[in-house]
């Protein structure tokens, strides 16, 4: 889903272009017929340690998003352009009804929350994103990163699992320099190899796919020989291995909770996914999003 304004600018303009014929139509659902091979199961992911009821708080003052362009709802309201106010973790559309708009109410929201994500970030800008979050002192801190850190032209652009884990607990510790309070809400990377699978038989989706998003993923989308197999696997295998990061720095910190997988388990179709590039999340989609943090963050 995430995946940065620069890449993909070319490549979306000229699929807009030459799909606009097609613009009515209604997505397909995937091929049932496919011969893909199944990826390798995900490795279970790590429990994390629950957060003791006396130390969470599912009513903060303030709340502040960092990561990439989902966070921003990039391509949710228009080509090529952040939307902030449709984002899942700060906007203030009723419709999206996003995460900060059910914690703080719309009274509450202005100067109470703060949107510091940036399209196209990988983890290594989270440490600074986070170092601008911790002097806002916020009450809740949302984190959603990792997705361009595996979607790259091919799979030996992945950012190294080592690298992944010493980003994220970099920002970890910058927040905790300046915001030791503050809670920490940690969504997985989403499963780029279900997004394939789901919008693989529209052709529309793979016009705008084949000019150059997610290549390491989306490349080919059709192509269902066993070296294309292998590469959508290893791609996977590296969102798994991201997740498994994410929970285990999150457990290690009593403050911070991981969605448990909600957003990588989460079976996105296109009806939830941007017109403009089919990949990022529409305003429903959005909504969604909202919808399974909130659950995360409010259980006891």
């Amino acid at each position: 889903m995430p995946y940065g304004r620069h890449r993909i600018r070319t490549a979306v303009v000229g699929a807009v272009l030459a799909v606009a014929a097609l613009a009515g139509c209604t997505s397909a659902a995937p091929d049932p017929g496919s011969t893909a091979a199944p990826a390798r199961k995900a490795t279970p992911t790590p429990t994390p340690t629950p957060t003791p009821a006396s130390r969470w708080d599912a009513s903060p003052a303030s709340v502040a998003a960092v990561g990439d362009s989902v966070t921003r709802a990039f391509d949710a309201c228009s080509l090529l352009a952040d939307c902030p106010e449709a984002s899942w973790a700060t906007g203030t559309d009723p419709a999206v009804n996003s995460l900060a708009l059910r914690l703080l109410g719309a009274d509450r929201m202005a100067g109470n929350s703060w949107n510091l994500a940036r399209s196209g970030a990988r983890v290594a800008a989270l440490p600074e994103q986070m170092a601008r979050a911790a002097a806002e002192r916020p009450g809740l801190v949302t984190v959603m990163i990792g997705a361009n850190d595996a979607c790259r032209p091919t799979p030996a652009g992945m950012t190294p699992v080592a690298d992944f884990r010493r980003s994220f607990e970099a920002a970890l510790a910058r927040l905790r320099k300046d915001a030791p309070e503050a809670r920490v809400y940690v969504a997985s990377v989403p499963d780029l190899r279900r997004l394939w699978d789901t919008g693989r038989a529209d052709p529309m989706v793979r016009r705008v796919w084949e000019l150059g998003v997610c290549g390491s993923m989306l490349a080919d989308p059709l192509d269902l020989g066993a070296a294309a197999e292998r590469r959508r696997t290893a791609v996977r295998d590296r969102v798994v291995a991201y997740n498994e990061v994410l929970a285990e720095v999150c457990a290690a910190d009593e403050l911070c909770r991981y969605d448990g997988g909600a957003v990588f388990g989460f079976r996105f179709d296109t009806s939830l996914l941007s017109t403009w590039d089919w990949f990022h999340p529409s305003r429903d989609g959005q909504a969604r999003l909202a919808e399974l943090a909130y659950r995360r963050i409010t259980e006891k």
